[in-house]
């Protein structure tokens, strides 16, 4: 009884553990990157397609509908690089542009799982009982998402988008993550960041 007790207390600490944001490498060294070697800046792009992956997080994102992407973007120059204008779009291969959700539209679909029901899920996950977000899980929502605002020279800022892929098959192979509005130091636009991804779990090993 008493190890029975233990492991329940174990399993209930896990359950409601911190949110913590996985370590952010340089860009450059993510499969999935677009560089500007003139401007000096790399955004790289991890989607967090499987459930060991999404582990991560104690809601299951995947289960429901919603991709992370774990974005990250590097400056390697020596003046800063401004964020706060950064807009995001996951095009799919049918050219579907998906906007990163935000943490009520995620509360939104888990307290009315039926505005959903309509459409197709792109795997066969077992549907889930009514019920919003608690307190604690709409921080860790609003904790992992991207909010850096600027990246300071030689440096690198990271953290989550969140896509809704409800009703679309296969929505990786052949999809792009596309970034515009990354400005230099001067206000000035930088050039868009378009990053393929691709599902590389499901590339055999050669």
């Amino acid at each position: 009884l008493v190890s029975w007790v233990a492991l329940v207390s174990v399993q209930r600490a896990l359950a409601y553990k911190d949110f913590s944001m996985p370590a952010a490498k340089d860009a450059k060294t993510y499969s999935a990157h677009d560089g500007h070697p003139t401007e000096q800046v790399t955004v790289g792009a991890e989607p967090y397609e499987t459930s060991q992956e999404s582990a991560v997080f104690s809601l299951h994102l995947l289960e429901q509908g919603f991709l992370p992407v774990f974005v990250v973007v590097t400056n390697d120059g020596d003046q800063p690089v401004a964020l706060a204008a950064m807009k995001a779009q996951l095009i799919t291969a049918k050219r579907s542009k998906i906007p990163p959700a935000s943490a009520d539209d995620i509360n939104r679909r888990l307290a009315h799982p039926s505005a959903s029901a309509s459409r197709t899920s792109p795997l066969p996950f077992p549907k889930k009982a009514k019920g919003g977000l608690s307190g604690k899980q709409i921080q860790e929502i609003q904790n992992a998402q991207f909010a850096a605002k600027a990246v300071e020279p030689h440096a690198t800022q990271a953290g989550f988008l969140f896509f809704d892929i409800s009703g679309i098959d296969n929505p990786l192979p052949g999809s792009n993550l596309y970034l515009t509005g990354l400005q230099d130091a001067k206000g000035n636009d930088l050039m868009f960041f378009e990053i393929s991804l691709r599902p590389t779990h499901s590339i055999p090993a050669p």
